[in-house]
């Protein structure tokens, strides 16, 4: 059939505006690292780009702008010396939620005050949250403030002849950790301690199955779900298709070896109640079909994009396609995600200047400042330079990395 000059020129239009429309769905995120304002110090960065306190461990951050056009930083921290546990356990047993404050968005933050702590505390050795709180992260819905924290308590000694039996404090808190929320109006209140801190947590897990060392486990024969054994590491969006908050977490699957999951709850409000899915999100999966381990994951909706990403730690190099580090991911719904173009974000090092560039052994934890588009603009992440989980001095801190998006 012989197609007419005006239809064809017609045709070759909507096919330009196809092409268009595609290319524009499909922009791929492209952030580069720029060097940070900071040296090295012995075991540790130093300056203004850092935050580190020698007389403390220091780890993950959140950092939001507030109606001052000051950068408001919540972190984790808690004691170090000779009197505390390693590392690895002390994080369990000691962690507390720090508040610090700059006029800039990537370095000069100073540390004003611990704002929240393990209730045990203030007393109350019951509380879920009694033992230890971490891993903050800040959002802002409808003039508000919301502080989304991990935190447990331990449950005691467990009885003679069960299989948690041998499960000492430092695991036994581990395995009791969920998710909570709390609401505030502005930081004068926070500091102040004029917030709301709630009884129960956001997120508790569903399922608690691991073969051996395990207190209370479910039943036999239960089929773990993405909150196994634990509810660790919020993340919280809000989407913009039907105003629900997306909260994402961190499970435990042992298949047989330990491996971090992920998956997400949805709730009306930020503080809930949030009703946890099946649904195992970020899973790329590895060649035997298991689900790639990771950990610490921040989502966030990039208005332009129009579609969500994530920021996660890749354990092996399975997401990243390459080497360990932080991988990136995306969705168009914040339940199915696949990988981007590139879903290398970032390596595990920190430029310094154009030509020195420091390969570090922690770099995790990823926070993002975003502006309103939701375009990065600072990535926090805590870091060391060396293996810390046997170290008792305070060598660990929070890096503010700044980003160029192209």
């Amino acid at each position: 059939m012989k197609i007419s000059f005006p239809l064809a020129f017609f045709i070759f239009l909507i096919a330009i505006i196809i092409s268009g429309c595609v290319t524009n769905g499909q922009k791929a995120l492209k952030v580069e690292a720029l060097p940070v304002d900071a040296k090295v110090t012995g075991n540790i960065l130093s300056g203004p780009s850092v935050l580190h306190d020698p007389d403390r461990f220091v780890w993950g951050a959140s950092v939001i702008k507030g109606d001052d056009n000051k950068y408001h930083m919540l972190f984790s921290t808690w004691e170090c010396g000779d009197t505390i546990p390693r590392f690895s356990d002390s994080w369990v047993l000691h962690s507390k939620i720090a508040y610090a404050i700059s006029e800039y968005p990537d370095r000069d933050f100073k540390f004003q005050k611990i704002v929240l702590k393990g209730r045990r505390l203030e007393g109350d050795t019951t509380a879920w949250d009694a033992q230890m709180v971490h891993n903050p992260h800040i959002k802002r819905f409808n003039n508000r403030y919301y502080l989304y924290y991990g935190g447990g308590k331990d449950p005691g000694i467990q009885p003679k002849g069960t299989i948690g039996e041998l499960v000492n404090k430092r695991n036994r808190v581990q395995q009791n950790q969920c998710i909570g929320v709390i609401e505030f109006n502005s930081f004068d209140d926070l500091v102040k301690g004029n917030y709301k801190r709630f009884d129960s947590p956001l997120l508790a897990p569903r399922t608690r199955v691991k073969p051996d060392n395990i207190f209370m486990p479910s039943p036999e024969g239960t089929k773990a779900k993405p909150d196994n054994i634990v509810v660790v590491n919020p993340s919280v969006v809000q989407r913009h298709s039907d105003g629900k908050y997306l909260l994402y977490f961190k499970g435990n699957l042992y298949d047989p070896v330990w491996r971090g999951v992920h998956g997400v709850a949805i709730a009306d409000s930020p503080t809930g109640p949030f009703t946890a899915t099946d649904h195992f999100v970020f899973d790329i999966r590895n060649d035997d079909g298991t689900i790639a381990s990771g950990e610490d994951p921040y989502v966030w909706y990039h208005n332009k994009h129009e579609k969500f990403y994530v920021l996660l730690k890749d354990f092996t190099g399975r997401i990243t396609e390459g080497k360990p580090g932080l991988a990136l991911l995306e969705s168009v719904d914040g339940i199915t995600w696949t990988k981007p173009e590139n879903p290398f974000f970032m390596k595990k090092e920190v430029v310094l200047s154009p030509s020195d560039t420091i390969h570090v052994n922690r770099l995790e934890r990823p926070q993002l400042l975003l502006d309103k588009d939701g375009t990065p603009l600072v990535l926090y992440a805590a870091c060391s330079i060396v293996d810390i989980g046997s170290r008792t001095d305070g060598v660990s801190f929070n890096v503010h990395i700044p980003l160029e998006t192209d």
